[in-house]
């Protein structure tokens, strides 16, 4: 069963190369019109061929019935003429010939069997009412016909027979014909088999093309293959090309853009890493050189110990702040479903921030200021979106000048709960906005540096409001001040 199984799985995947299946198609594009065609041949000829002879027939059946009458057949069943006529036309169809008069009595049989018996059938009937009548019997390969044999004269030519003859005529008898197909059978014989044989050619030569036009249209794909294996090996790192198609330059389009995306990760990854090193090793370099200081001294006094320690204490809080932070980062790097999802007060969440930031902004006398334009309740992960929240007033704080304001609004529409972080501080340079999100990056790292930014702030801020579906966005003038906006989903929904 499971070798089964596996060969099934087998065949299957043999499906889903593009090659096999371009091989299936232009081999069933081919095959199915000319099996089509052969038939539609076929039966034409024979649809044909039957209506020929049925036509034939009638025509001799027409003008015997005529003769019928004028030799008095039906009461005098001696005439060699007639006779020799029924014989002829027996022989010459490879049929039967029955002669029935008026009261359903067989008067001539050519086969000699039923003479004298009485025949009823439906056909008959319809005859001795005027009706001719004519059926191909498929399964038993004859033809019958009836003829009605009345005494109208009525040349056979003549096109008034059809139109006037029976309408006017007595009808005396009638004369059922079958007549064998068995010729025109091994005539369809002999035209199968030739279909048969120039069917397998054609099937030959759609193989052969198909094959060859499979190989033609993969290859572009394969030289697609052949240059990502390329890149993924290490090979090659620039961008790819393979124009051949319209599909094969769209697939290449986005590759490339995916490998530029790739190369830009990678270069952040990279920076990242040194942003990290760089950020990590500083504080412990100045914890270094002060206890080395120390170290080095004899009878150090008191005094100067107490300040080496409190710069040696300000290092420490440094790097736990910055490994604070890389690890808040690190967190918000996590897929959304890590987020733990509950109906907050959006308006005293921040009501408690702004408490809390009072009093760093007093030290600068900077007014932070609150507006509540309405009661915002939002579903959100409350420790995330209060530490993004945070991030972006604290930055207002620290960003802004002295006897400034800060202003905050809450504000929700239908759909979203809106925050606008505003101040009037030194503002972002313009070519450094499109920055301002990454990670590590700081418009001017010795101000920064001052007052205690690593880099890290915006990039959480940022990456917390993105895991709940929302979205940042900023408008800075330098030197005139800053205002971030933001949205957030009051229904967070998860996605599927």
């Amino acid at each position: 069963m499971k070798t089964k199984i596996a060969g099934w799985l087998s065949r299957l995947h043999i499906l889903r190369s593009l090659k096999v299946r371009i091989f299936i198609m232009i081999l069933l594009v081919g095959i199915i019109p000319t099996a089509i065609l052969r038939y539609t041949i076929l039966q034409s000829y024979m649809n044909r061929a039957v209506l020929v002879r049925t036509t034939d027939i009638q025509n001799q059946c027409k003008i015997l019935a005529n003769h019928l009458i004028t030799y008095n057949f039906l009461i005098d069943n001696t005439s060699e003429v007639i006779n020799a006529e029924l014989g002829v036309l027996s022989d010459l169809y490879d049929g039967r010939v029955i002669i029935i008069d008026q009261s359903c009595r067989i008067i001539k049989d050519t086969y000699g069997i039923s003479e004298g018996k009485t025949m009823i059938s439906e056909e008959v009937m319809k005859c001795l009412k005027g009706e001719e009548t004519a059926h191909y019997d498929e399964d038993n390969n004859y033809i019958e016909i009836t003829t009605p044999i009345s005494d109208s004269h009525v040349n056979v030519d003549d096109d008034l027979y059809d139109d006037m003859g029976m309408e006017n005529a007595v009808i005396k008898g009638a004369m059922l014909t079958s007549v064998s197909t068995d010729y025109i059978e091994t005539n369809l014989d002999l035209l199968k088999a030739r279909a048969t044989v120039m069917q397998i050619l054609a099937a030959i030569l759609l193989i052969a093309i198909a094959w060859i036009l499979s190989q033609l249209l993969v290859k572009p794909f394969e030289r697609v293959t052949t240059a990502i294996s390329e890149i993924k090996d290490g090979f090659q790192t620039e961008q790819i090309s393979v124009p051949d198609y319209v599909e094969t330059e769209h697939i290449i389009s986005a590759f490339n853009n995916l490998l530029g995306r790739m190369k830009a990760v990678d270069e952040s990854r990279q920076e990242f890493v040194s942003n990290v090193s760089h950020e990590l090793k500083t504080p412990i370099t100045s914890m270094k050189v002060l206890a080395d200081s120390l170290l080095m001294q004899e009878d150090v006094p008191v005094e100067l110990y107490k300040e080496f320690m409190v710069d040696i204490a300000d290092e420490i809080d440094r790097e736990n702040k910055i490994i604070t932070d890389l690890l808040s980062l690190v967190k918000m790097d996590k897929r959304a479903s890590d987020l733990n999802i509950e109906s907050i007060q959006l308006n005293e969440v921040l009501e408690r921030l702004l408490k809390r930031l009072r009093p760093i902004a007093k030290q600068r006398n900077i007014d932070v200021l609150f507006e509540s334009v309405r009661e915002v309740k939002l579903e959100a992960d409350e420790t995330k979106l209060a530490l993004a929240l945070s991030n972006l007033i604290e930055n207002a704080i620290k960003y802004n000048v002295e006897y400034g304001f800060v202003k905050v609004t809450c504000d929700a529409d239908h759909q979203f709960a809106l925050i606008t972080v505003e101040d009037n501080g030194i503002g972002i340079p313009e070519d450094a906005q499109e920055h301002i999100f990454e990670r590590f990056y700081r418009v001017d790292k010795s101000h920064s540096k001052e007052i205690g930014g690593n880099g890290l702030g915006l990039a959480i801020a940022r990456n917390a409001i993105l895991m709940h579906r929302g979205s940042i966005q900023l408008e800075s003038e330098e030197g005139k001040g800053t205002k971030f906006f933001v949205k957030i989903p009051l229904i967070y929904l998860k996605r599927t």
